[in-house]
């Protein structure tokens, strides 16, 4: 038993095995997400969980600029191409190279970071109380423990990743999402906050050991070598550098719409709540088939026609795939997202004005699912093509536009100011994701003329499912007290079981490749 469960860490998996893995794994991570907000709203005001979320900030925006831009962006594609054409051993040395450079690079930041924090804090959340502030710096000092551990962890997922093996790197995050559950559950009533930042700290030292014990099978090893002057290092940071620009700029949106919500109590959690939720489909549809691709991408060779002919075959099959899922997504969360936010945050302390508020903004937020889940897509195509400068433009170009137009949406006297962040952060994801089709058309000139008929016949059949859900829901809500959870479950369940026949029958009927593959 013990044996079949390390050969299945140490298989190496095709894109289609990838792709199962990653949307099994991610959909449970994401339901444990669901379930993690679930009780933080259910066990800490929201008032205080501003705190919470206001203290992730700095941390995550360190973790993305130097770290997770490197990794997806520029570590991949360089460690697999040495991988390819000069074997296993120099493929390691860089690996080992670029690891130690990047302990490093973070470790300096995060000790200049720990001194400047209350002076950015004051910055970040300027509407905070001195008492408010003073323990959001506090958390966010802690909080920085956990940036040294995902810095081993995601290139010890890059290396995996590049070697095919996606198990523990999707197993994970569950990990991670648990160990919150569990801070929750255990401390919150005692220590509040604190307590989930406990469970965050613990989470981001399992998350890394998982995946330090797969890549030690595949004959990794930690070795401290510091060669800024390796040719693949200096590849790494000259890709990586346009990515993390493109990720700071997403960390600055998040920057500055949090100083926008921070104007309202609870403003930066309903945002946070509902910014999550929305992202569950998007990250398991989308982000799960670009992950799996994108090594394979990475590995092929543009200027071979037949190479070039397979990324465009790679290519439409994954954005197909997306389409399929993300589409009727996008309707069944518009359709049922007042039962949404109510079933997973409408207890305890998240009272009746905080869920009217996170519904109107989980609505807002449900027209860039589409958007957002080819994304990464796109991104990852032209990173495949070392060629991260055009990604970082658009994103560049979006988030300052969503910036502006969140500044000006946000302007209200109450939380209803939280709705408007999300109208502005999906009209910017659409604006990237059209920028990044027409340029990537003009690189690669791929034929879309089979994704038309294709997209055409999945909005016909999700506007004949929406009608029935909304007809569903309707229907069961004039015959049950809907205000009951019970009710309001069964009404939920019924109106997505409905849904999904409808939808993957209507597939079946006319014969779409998605739903029998």
């Amino acid at each position: 038993m013990f044996q079949t469960v390390k050969n299945m860490f140490a298989k190496e998996n095709s894109v289609k095995g990838a792709s199962i893995i990653l949307i099994i794994t991610l959909a449970l991570s994401n339901i444990l997400g669901v379930f993690r907000d679930h009780f933080l709203a259910q066990k800490i005001p929201t008032d205080r969980l501003d705190i919470y979320f206001a203290a992730f900030r700095l941390p995550d925006l360190i973790f993305n600029i130097l770290i997770l831009s490197a990794i997806a962006a520029a570590f991949v594609p360089v460690y697999s191409t040495y991988l390819r054409e000069k074997g296993f051993k120099a493929a390691l040395r860089l690996s080992q190279a670029s690891l130690t450079v990047g302990i490093i690079t973070v470790s300096v930041s995060l000790v200049v970071l720990y001194f400047l924090m209350p002076y950015l804090m004051f910055l970040l959340v300027p509407s905070f109380d001195v008492l408010k502030r003073q323990e959001t710096v506090t958390l966010a000092r802690w909080l920085l423990i956990s940036p040294f551990f995902f810095t081993i962890s995601y290139f010890l997922g890059g290396i995996l990743n590049s070697h095919k093996r996606f198990l523990a790197y999707s197993i994970a995050p569950l990990i991670y999402n648990l160990s919150i559950i569990a801070g929750v559950l255990l401390f919150a009533e005692p220590y509040s906050v604190k307590g989930v930042v406990i469970g965050v700290i613990v989470g981001s030292f399992l998350h890394m050991l998982i995946q330090l014990i797969t890549a030690l099978r595949l004959g990794f090893y930690p070795k401290f070598i510091f060669d800024v002057k390796e040719a693949g290092v200096r590849k790494i940071f000259k890709l990586m550098l346009p990515r993390a620009i493109g990720l700071g700029a997403n960390q600055i949106l998040l920057v500055f719409f949090t100083i926008y919500a921070s104007a309202f109590s609870g403003g930066i959690a309903i945002y946070t709540f509902a910014d999550n939720i929305q992202t569950v489909p998007s990250v398991i549809f989308g982000t799960s088939f670009a992950t799996a691709v994108f090594p394979t991408l990475a590995g092929l060779t543009l200027s071979n026609k037949e190479d070039a002919a397979r990324f465009e075959g790679f290519f439409m099959k994954s954005a197909r795939a997306i389409l399929f899922f993300l589409i009727p997504s996008t309707a069944l969360v518009f359709i049922l997202r007042a039962q949404i936010i109510r079933l997973i945050l409408g207890y305890g302390f998240f009272g009746w004005a905080d869920t009217h508020t996170a519904t109107a903004t989980l609505g807002f937020f449900a027209l860039s699912i589409i958007a957002q889940g080819l994304i990464p897509l796109f991104a990852r195509s032209f990173y495949a093509m070392h060629d991260t400068k055009t990604p970082m433009t658009t994103t560049i170009i979006s988030i300052v536009f969503s910036i502006m137009l969140g500044y000006f949406f946000s302007r209200s006297g109450s939380t209803e100011g939280v709705v408007g962040l999300a109208l502005a952060f999906s009209i910017g994801s659409w604006l990237n994701l059209v920028a990044l089709w027409v340029l990537l058309n003009k690189k690669l000139a791929i034929e879309y003329g089979q994704l038309i008929p294709f997209t055409i016949k999945v909005v016909l059949l999700t506007a004949a499912t929406s009608i029935l859900m909304q007809a569903v829901k309707m229907g069961i809500g004039s015959v049950v007290d809907i205000n009951r959870v019970k009710f309001l479950a069964l009404q939920t369940v019924v109106v997505i079981f409905a849904g999904a026949i409808v939808y993957l029958g209507g597939a079946w009927i006319l014969r779409v490749k998605e739903i029998r593959s």
